[in-house]
């Protein structure tokens, strides 16, 4: 049976709030024209103790084990030829924990889970981010000047985040409806610029507010993905009319998106107070389209 908490909806949006893998397997064959989102990083981020939650496991292996069934719902879902967009990163090891610091290559078991489940690995976005604020927030021992001189066997680089591509490609016999762009809409050298295998250029503050998302009961932080990430996936690799979907709504960002974008959008959230605020979110970029088509009527 599948259980969903609460469920919300409006103009072009729908969102659930329940388990993610039960709710995507209520979704039509072929129904979702794009899926953006970004999975909990194993155990990096604890956003409730819920079981369900797949942030709440022992270790990599056992978060793939979980994220696994998400995907082959994802995979039917999704229509032949279209993409998938996962927002990833680098773990890291640490020494009190783990015994020896060093990396962990989440990026790449995201990759293997997606080509198991019949995905293509499609492409790789690495998204640029700003190695000062990194050791600022975290004080890692690899990024700090102090290191540096005292033995640099120990620095490294700042951890960039990553957007991988998938592909679901269409069987013989299935219908494939191509995205297709204009000179007017999608620019040269706005391609050329998109083309680009590192994005420079994203705004790390570019987020919708989450502190008023934020429960007492939250283990670590969330960080809601940047809106100028999600737009330029959103506009790059869906059509105009597209339901966008995202398994991890959070506070609805992919939703926010969509919406503004000429797209339609279905989301999950597990979490209710998350998923009260994506509504919310969603609701209100929907009023704000509604206003702007007024202006431009009355204009």
């Amino acid at each position: 049976m599948i259980q969903v908490f609460a469920q919300e909806q409006g103009d072009g949006w729908q969102l659930y709030n329940g388990d993610c893998v039960q709710v995507a397997r209520g979704l039509p064959d072929d129904s979702v024209g794009l899926a953006v989102f970004s999975p909990p990083f194993a155990s990096l981020y604890t956003y409730g103790p819920s079981e369900r939650d797949m942030g709440n496991c022992a270790n990599d292996a056992e978060f793939i084990e979980h994220y696994s069934f998400l995907l082959k719902e994802l995979y039917r879902i999704l229509r032949p030829g279209r993409l998938a967009a996962v927002h990833c990163k680098d773990l890291v090891n640490y020494a009190n924990s783990s015994g020896r610091a060093g990396l962990r290559d989440f990026p790449g078991e995201i990759i293997r889970a997606h080509e198991r489940a019949g995905f293509t690995f499609h492409s790789r976005v690495t998204v640029w981010k700003c190695p000062v604020t990194e050791m600022q927030r975290t004080k890692a021992h690899g990024l700090l000047y102090k290191q540096l001189r005292t033995d640099s066997s120990f620095s490294r680089q700042g951890l960039a985040e990553y957007v991988l591509l998938f592909r679901k490609w269409a069987e013989e016999g299935q219908e494939v409806a191509p995205v297709t762009h204009t000179e007017a809409d999608f620019p040269l050298d706005q391609w050329q610029e998109w083309a680009s295998p590192v994005w420079m250029n994203i705004d790390q503050t570019d987020v919708l507010n989450v502190e008023q998302a934020r429960s007492d009961r939250d283990e670590k932080h969330m960080c809601p993905l940047q809106l100028d990430l999600i737009e330029r996936c959103v506009k790059l690799w869906s059509n105009p009319g597209d339901v966008v979907f995202s398994p991890f709504a959070g506070i609805g960002s992919e939703g926010y998106v969509a919406l503004r974008a000429g797209r339609k959008y279905c989301g999950i959230e597990l979490k209710p107070e998350y998923f009260k605020h994506a509504v919310r979110n969603v609701g209100e970029s929907n009023r704000q389209l509604t206003l702007l088509d007024l202006m431009r009527r009355v204009g």
